[in-house]
């Protein structure tokens, strides 16, 4: 089976953003695969290349990281949710005279094309958003 998973839960606050990380960790160490992770709204917040966790609780941005490199997958958000909330790569901080970019590495900036694309390859769809 293959999944595309759209994270649009902050992870600082939405126990929805451990749960796509928990679903994605599974998915690697199974036999399925993942066609993409896209990260939308207060989701791309686990990008934030400044953020620390505190000691006593799981660094998310690292766990994620290691998805990807399990997976050969980059980690992709929505390039207006990421703007929105001051994440930039190198080639957009050096475009808005930032003098350093704020999204770490291996998040990448993306359109929602990017994401219909993976959605096109997936046999599954989830989203982990935030419950009203």
């Amino acid at each position: 089976m293959r999944f595309a998973l759209l994270v649009q839960a902050d992870p600082a606050h939405s126990p929805s953003a451990i749960s796509a990380l928990r679903f994605a960790e599974a998915v690697a160490a199974s036999e399925h695969t993942l066609a993409g992770v896209f990260f939308q709204g207060d989701g791309v917040q686990v990008a934030q290349r400044f953020r620390r966790p505190p000691r006593d609780e799981s660094d998310l941005q690292a766990r994620w990281a290691k998805v990807s490199e399990v997976c050969t997958l980059s980690l992709q958000l929505c390039v207006a949710s990421a703007l929105r909330r001051g994440l930039v790569d190198v080639p957009e901080a050096a475009r808005a005279g930032f003098e350093a970019a704020t999204l770490a590495p291996p998040f990448e900036l993306a359109g929602l094309a990017t994401f219909l694309a993976q959605m096109q390859t997936a046999d599954r769809i989830l989203t982990f958003g935030v419950a009203s």
